[in-house]
């Protein structure tokens, strides 16, 4: 049985959470396969808000067994957090949520050298979420980090004390004024490793394999967006990890031959958070309104998020790159009322008109041609058939998929799971 991915395509925040949740009814197994807790899956439904930072999506469906993957770093006093969010709703927790023996833990000094690098930086900070996700992976790429499975060595405390002790020299080289009790953060650190303890760790790439050959079927979740991953990302304004389909792979231990459908979630236009380019933003009153409908705000962070029209330069490179089979909009909702939409076809790139993402797409260097198009008033939140849509938002919809060739499948028309329109 091959596996399935469901990927954010932009800068992260497409509404991955809610569509893993809309689809976890045809999965036995929801499997996240990088990224740290700075990743907040947002789902919605019978009228409770919840966010996930590191627990797969499909945790509250009663028959999805969710791992969390070699590839995700993990907190233990954010993951303890979460358990006790979820204390309410009765889950069996031991049976439904698997770990692996092979991701590694993030400690209280991974995010204070966060705060120490980041703080250097001065001006020229990328905007870090300060969770200590980058320092923990430089310790995984530099052999030197605390990994989930050591938690049953007897010797573990005595690596974790060596590897907090070279932190706390490292803090002090960036000569930065970082206020901390490293003590208090400790008592903290080490409730939360025995809650972590009391969990099902797992072999998991042996796991997958075997689920595999049991013809379970498979669904990997990403964390963040393919335009904050490591390699083709814009970086340095990226994650620390693999966010597109190749990440899925080494995350999970799945061969590239495994994958079957590689669902793409985009928004109907586009945001981000934090530093870094972003060539559609807008800085005027279509914006501000796009944040306002669609309360773009971190769901992690808080942080307020950047807001434009639809990159599809951006958006085509992403589909290539992931090898996407079929897409999925969301917020289209938070369209309606906007009489004229904008799409960025191509840029302008020294001199030049391209249709394919550049190296660079610093403004200096990019400035986005657009396409526009009629928008429609309709609102859309109580919809639930693609019959009902406007002519206008279905021609923005075919538009959409000529250019991008590749199906659009879904349609999001609301934050709760029934807002949701298949095609």
């Amino acid at each position: 049985m091959a596996v399935d991915l469901l990927l954010g395509l932009q800068w992260g925040d497409e509404g991955k959470g809610k569509i893993v949740d809309v689809l976890t009814k045809n999965y036995d197994i929801i499997a996240r396969f990088q990224g740290g807790p700075n990743a907040g899956h947002t789902l919605e439904f019978d009228g409770i808000k919840h966010v996930l930072h590191t627990i797969p999506s499909g945790i509250f469906h009663d028959n999805a067994i969710n791992l969390v993957g070699n590839g995700v770093v993990i907190d233990p006093v954010i993951f303890k957090k979460e358990l006790d969010n979820l204390a309410q709703f009765n889950l069996d927790i031991k049976k439904k949520l698997l770990i692996s023996r092979k991701a590694h833990l993030i400690l209280p000094t991974h995010r204070l050298l966060d705060a120490a690098s980041e703080t250097s930086k001065g001006k020229a900070k990328i905007g870090s979420t300060l969770k200590g996700i980058g320092p923990t992976y430089m310790d995984k790429t530099g052999r030197n980090g605390i990994r989930v499975g050591d938690l049953e060595l007897d010797n573990w405390e005595e690596k974790y004390r060596s590897l907090a002790n070279k932190h706390e020299a490292m803090i002090d080289f960036y000569n930065v004024d970082i206020q901390y009790d490293l003590a208090e953060l400790e008592a903290e650190f080490f409730e939360a490793i025995e809650v972590l303890k009391s969990l099902t760790f797992i072999d998991s790439e042996e796991y997958i394999h075997k689920a595999q050959k049991d013809n379970k079927t498979i669904l990997a979740e990403g964390a963040q967006g393919s335009l904050l991953d490591i390699d083709f990302g814009t970086y340095p304004f990226v994650t620390s990890s693999n966010t597109t389909a190749a990440g899925a792979c080494t995350g999970l231990g799945v061969a590239p031959g495994k994958i079957n459908e590689v669902y793409g979630i985009f928004k109907a236009y586009t945001t981000r958070v934090g530093s870094g380019p972003f060539p559609t933003e807008l800085f005027d009153e279509d914006g501000k309104k796009m944040a306002k409908i669609g309360n773009e705000f971190g769901a992690t962070t808080g942080r307020p998020r950047r807001c434009g029209w639809l990159d599809l330069v951006a958006l085509k490179y992403a589909v290539h790159v992931n090898g996407v089979t079929q897409l999925m909009m969301m917020k289209a909702d938070v369209l309606s009322g906007f009489k004229k939409l904008k799409v960025c076809t191509a840029y302008k790139y020294k001199g030049q008109t391209i249709e394919h993402l550049p190296y660079n797409i610093e403004a200096e260097n990019v400035t986005p041609v657009y396409t526009e198009m009629n928008g429609w008033k309709e609102d859309l939140t109580k919809m639930n058939n693609s019959d009902q849509l406007p002519k206008e938002l279905n021609d923005y919809i075919a538009f959409l998929e000529k250019e991008l060739e590749t199906p659009i499948k879904i349609v999001s028309v609301g934050p709760d799971r029934k807002q949701t329109i298949k095609r």
